[in-house]
């Protein structure tokens, strides 16, 4: 749960998601770079560094429990299956794991926006 306090407890399984999410839209933009159909993943590319950021000030929202963080994870759950969609287009390994973990971390978003 939260770290150094309580307070946070109610957003941690979004927490996770979306720093996993984070990881996994880095991860997958390094490995798209080295493909060799690079100039057919712009959009894909440019998508996983958004949501790769978006997901990280998530994180941040959440852990300092700020005011906006419901708002905040509405958005990023629409990001999150936006570049799900960009990487499910793609059929390599790579793509097809990162897409699976932004239709989780868009899913843990949708619950947080709800709060």
């Amino acid at each position: 749960m939260g770290i150094v306090t309580k307070a946070t407890d109610k957003y941690q399984s979004c927490i996770v998601a979306c720093a996993k999410c984070t990881q996994a839209c880095y991860e997958c933009f390094t490995a798209c770079l080295n493909e060799p159909d690079l100039n057919e993943r712009k959009k894909c590319v440019s998508m996983l560094v958004e949501c790769a950021m978006m997901c990280q000030m998530s994180v941040s929202m959440m852990s300092m429990n700020g005011q906006f963080s419901a708002q905040h994870c509405q958005l990023c759950a629409q990001i999150c299956e936006a570049c799900a969609q960009e990487c499910a287009m793609f059929k390599d390994e790579h793509c097809k794991k990162c897409a699976d973990i932004c239709k989780i971390c868009a899913d843990e978003c949708k619950k947080m926006a709800v709060m």
